[in-house]
């Protein structure tokens, strides 16, 4: 009889495993991105329509639905040996309908740690801990290098808008939010809780906002929409934003670093 392999996930739930799950379901767009650098692309039976990464998933793989609802139905037709969760992203109505149907690992993501906590258990859950070690090696060079490239960077106010009709902005508690302290940009709406919807009027004008950044997601911001902001923060920089850059946690973070370091040159050449 084979022995039982222990992981804990990130809310501390302990997932009892007999053997390497061969059949993976992926409710996380940034998660599904990371098995795939992981090695685990063919073990992949089933992702949400927001998994765009790599661009050919979800023409090859099951899609059973968003990340907020889900297809039960193809879900169990599909035989997963486990289902990849994200607190944030899903509901916690999901993770309950998930766990009546196979072991559910649930990722909980605040910072740059928690991502590199992600990374190692998957390693350890999928048998590619070599694999893991060197997608956070990368990550953590990556880190390095950009941590001494801001340093002495000036600190600019900072407004984050994630959503449109109604306005809505990243706020405290959120991984943007964290990631925007380690670009120096100091959010106006630290104060406030997660995502909050703000109200642009006359007497929301703000004169000491130096950047508002527009994300690509999950609104899809356009270059025509920087009018409607700038009127009210008449003194920043109104910049489209990489929400993925932002937002997304596992593997992408490799790729991060680098494009914080060019938007922060450009918003310098800009103001050259």
């Amino acid at each position: 009889m084979k022995p039982t392999k222990i992981i804990k996930d990130q809310l501390n739930r302990i997932i009892h495993l007999k053997e390497t799950p061969k059949r993976i379901i992926s409710l996380v767009p940034s998660q599904t991105e990371l098995l795939f650098d992981l090695g685990l692309e063919n073990l992949l039976v089933g992702v949400t329509k927001f998994c765009v990464h790599p661009n050919h998933i979800r023409t090859e793989v099951a899609v059973v639905g968003g990340t907020k609802q889900i297809h039960l139905d193809k879900i169990i037709a599909l035989q997963p040996d486990i289902i990849l969760c994200n607190k944030e992203e899903n509901t916690k109505d999901i993770v309950e309908a998930c766990l009546a149907i196979c072991n559910v690992h649930v990722s909980d993501i605040f910072t740059i740690n928690d991502s590199l906590e992600l990374i190692h258990q998957y390693g350890a859950l999928f048998n590619k801990s070599k694999e893991a070690l060197g997608i956070i090696d990368n990550i953590q060079k990556e880190l390095q290098g950009f941590n001494t490239f801001i340093k002495n960077k000036q600190t600019l106010k900072t407004v984050y808008f994630i959503w449109k009709d109604p306005w809505m902005v990243a706020a405290n508690n959120t991984f943007i939010n964290y990631l925007l302290k380690l670009n120096k940009f100091e959010n106006i709406f630290e104060k406030e809780i997660r995502y909050p919807e703000i109200e642009l009027c006359e007497s929301a004008i703000n004169k000491d906002v130096n950047m508002v950044l527009l994300s690509s997601e999950p609104y899809p911001f356009k270059e025509k929409h920087k009018k409607d902001i700038q009127k009210f923060y008449p003194k920043a920089a109104i910049v489209l934003a990489d929400g993925e850059m932002f937002s997304w946690y596992g593997s992408r973070l490799a790729k991060a670093f680098k494009y914080f370091k060019n938007l922060r040159l450009n918003l310098e050449n800009n103001q050259a």
